[in-house]
């Protein structure tokens, strides 16, 4: 898979931009604040419907403009596709697929699979858990896009539940409206325990098949490692039984299991159901004491932990707090390089994105990760000054300055 074509109006710094792009390596050469980073935002956009840069999509349309759009070639097996996005802030963006028009824009979401790195990437390790929570969510849907829709609902849900427990809270202080609110919350118990304990299953099996690539990603990329040193583990928000993460973990997605469970058995949702319905009501007083929801996959983390090194009982640390800054580094490229694995071995190669990365690393880990990602079918690079891109990813180049992308002689 690659873009073979870019076209871009109104976005970001861009009135329009034009890029021919090709499979191997591209690399975006500019001083910061030329606009070589929307380039390749834009392409990921396409990838995830969202930035990895900011959380809405009003930065993204031009100033002065009243939307913008982004199109690209998309070559896969051999085949072209036109892919378009129309970003219109306040209102709901619309997607095309050679120029036919898609019910919703999120239709689009698996035709184009990108791994980002990024200097933002430091906020998986030492970021709050939403930041984590996101990785893994981004990386489900790339395999699985119709878990959009299970994300989009449990938000959905989410927000009306917090509402109504603002609203019952309140009653409970004295409303007339205790009852009424208190009996619609039970409903939308329900619909939180059934959306959450699909996304949670998704979550709990994702984390199982890319524990062993974070591993490998680590020992390469940090020195004297071994594979054994990074671990990844999730954390529920609720004390699930481990018969049931064992289940779930040791599965296939969620996603692949059959519409019905064999008779006399209980599928993993199921299980899972049962397990948040009853920690949403033992944590009943405490919900609407404080007019939020305290139990569900929106409270979960990816706890990330190294060992203590050679001679060591075995013992594990959080990453973040004990991490060294290069130690950080180096686990949250291996989270990167684990996603980009994970996706590779269902058969198609994402497309990588090295934005402005190698800036932030020593020579060592420069070179290093280049090695690893220098066979991909598609790379893009971006970084200030040509010197930053390592000799191995030698390739197309374009100068980005003064609102032009002008490819280098």
């Amino acid at each position: 898979m690659y873009v073979s074509h870019l076209t871009l109006h109104d976005f970001r710094s861009y009135a329009t931009a034009d890029v021919p792009l090709g499979p191997g390596v591209t690399a975006f050469i500019g001083r910061n604040g030329q606009g070589k980073t929307n380039l390749v935002e834009a392409i990921d956009y396409l990838s995830r419907l969202a930035s990895h840069r900011v959380a809405t999509d009003a930065p993204l349309v031009r100033v002065g403009a009243d939307q913008a759009v982004i199109r690209a070639a998309v070559v896969r097996d051999g085949r072209t596709a036109v892919l378009e996005v129309e970003l219109n802030p306040g209102k709901s963006n619309r997607a095309r697929i050679n120029k036919s028009v898609l019910p919703r824009a999120r239709e689009l979401l698996g035709l184009v699979r990108t791994v980002v790195f990024s200097p933002e990437d430091l906020t998986l390790v030492k970021g709050d858990p939403s930041e984590r929570r996101r990785f893994l969510d981004d990386l489900l849907v790339l395999r699985t896009p119709r878990l959009a829709g299970v994300r989009a609902d449990y938000d959905r849900i989410l927000r009306q539940r917090n509402s109504l427990l603002k609203t019952a809270g309140a009653a409970r202080r004295g409303s007339s409206s205790q009852e009424s609110a208190l009996s619609t919350l039970g409903v939308w118990d329900a619909h939180l325990a059934r959306t959450g304990a699909e996304l949670l299953a998704e979550r709990l099996a994702l984390v199982d098949q890319l524990r062993p690539y974070v591993g490998k990603a680590y020992e390469t990329v940090a020195r004297g490692a071994s594979r054994d040193d990074a671990e990844i583990t999730y954390k529920a928000s609720l004390e699930l039984p481990p018969s049931v993460v064992e289940e779930v973990a040791g599965s296939e997605t969620v996603a692949a299991q059959p519409a019905q469970p064999p008779s006399g058995s209980r599928d993993h949702r199921g299980m899972l159901t049962d397990a948040l319905l009853a920690e949403v009501e033992r944590r009943r007083n405490d919900e609407l004491d404080r007019g939020v929801s305290l139990v569900g996959p929106h409270r979960d983390d990816l706890l990330l932990s190294l060992g203590l090194g050679p001679g060591a009982d075995g013992t594990r640390l959080p990453v973040k707090g004990y991490a060294s800054h290069g130690e950080s580094w180096s686990f949250a490229l291996a989270l990167r390089l684990a996603s980009y694995d994970l996706l590779r071995s269902d058969g198609d190669d994402p497309i990588l994105i090295l934005d402005d990365v190698f800036a932030e690393l020593d020579t060592e880990r420069r070179a290093q990760l280049a090695d690893l990602v220098a066979d991909a079918e598609q790379v893009l690079v971006t970084a200030a000054v040509a010197a930053d891109v390592p000799e191995a990813l030698a390739g197309v180049r374009y100068l980005v300055g003064n609102g032009e992308v002008v490819r280098e002689a």
